[in-house]
């Protein structure tokens, strides 16, 4: 029997919709960026959320590439994850079951859309290659849900800081990818507070904590206002802080995702929400 079931039925499905997949085209037009709430490996063995991923996925077309901003890669200067086909992952966790550390996500080589990124950027701020740097789990944990095949192109982008301004002018150099049918996606976690979730959250129970629903009704409405000036303002208004976030990193890269819409100031539909242990899941999709 299988260590992870839900996992396999998921692939069951996923994999054969994910080969009928219509591949972007430039007749598609831009495609959105993406805020995803990436879930720890845990979300491989919650089957409704699989599949509000794969759904998700498969109500695009299939992107040529992703560029993907991690809330589990904070570094500067601005660099690129390993290029070369079938990059190894990073099983940047612990406390989970062994089965998690085999999981395997080959994709295959990036270095056209690596060369691409480092394009958008200005001479000031240089790209850097990590060669020896795979994927991290808040980028291959959703992906693998999403794009089973790995068939394609994924490459990580890092977190350089948690300025609003600076992620959200970060997206606008990435916008013109979208063009190309460059998916590109900010995962972090609408709420994060590990911290302060109780035992009975930790083993899936409970109702989630008023500063992990306070925080998602705040940034919910804020959003679907496009009031980015509000949702910069995070740290010192948002309710539920500093439980909701007590480090920023896996709010922040949804100023990449917002930067890099047309229209940053615009509302946002959010795809995703609910809660996992008590933590938000809101997913959220520009124009």
């Amino acid at each position: 029997m299988s260590a992870l079931p839900l996992l396999d039925q998921h692939r069951s499905v996923a994999v054969p919709a994910s080969r009928e997949q219509r591949t972007w085209t430039p007749e598609d037009g831009p495609l959105p960026s993406l805020y995803l709430s990436h879930g720890a490996p845990p979300l491989l063995e919650d089957g409704e959320w699989m599949r509000e991923l794969l759904d998700w996925a498969l109500a695009l077309p299939k992107p040529k590439a992703i560029l993907i901003v991690s809330a589990h890669w904070e570094s500067a200067p601005l660099s690129v994850s390993a290029t070369a086909a079938g990059t190894p992952l990073v099983y940047d966790f612990g406390g989970f079951k062994p089965v998690f550390f085999t999981l395997q996500y080959q994709t295959p080589d990036a270095s056209a859309l690596a060369r691409r990124v480092a394009a958008t950027m200005p001479d000031s701020e240089p790209l850097h290659e990590h060669t020896t740097r795979g994927l991290d789990h808040g980028a291959w944990v959703p992906l693998m849900v999403m794009y089973p095949l790995g068939d394609v192109p994924v490459l990580q982008l890092s977190l350089p800081t948690h300025d609003p301004d600076r992620l959200l002018e970060l997206g606008r150099r990435l916008r013109p990818l979208r063009a190309e049918g460059v998916l590109v996606i900010g995962s972090g976690f609408m709420t994060h507070g590990l911290p302060f979730l109780t035992r009975q959250h930790w083993l899936g129970g409970g109702t989630p904590p008023g500063w992990s629903t306070d925080f998602d009704a705040w940034a919910a409405d804020a959003l679907a206002r496009g009031d980015v000036d509000t949702l910069s303002r995070f740290a010192k208004q948002a309710p539920g802080m500093p439980y909701a976030h007590p480090t920023a990193e896996h709010y922040t890269p949804l100023f990449v995702t917002l930067g890099a819409a047309d229209r940053p100031d615009a509302p946002v539909r959010s795809v995703i929400d609910g809660y996992f242990m008590g933590l938000s899941k809101r997913s959220l999709q520009t124009a």
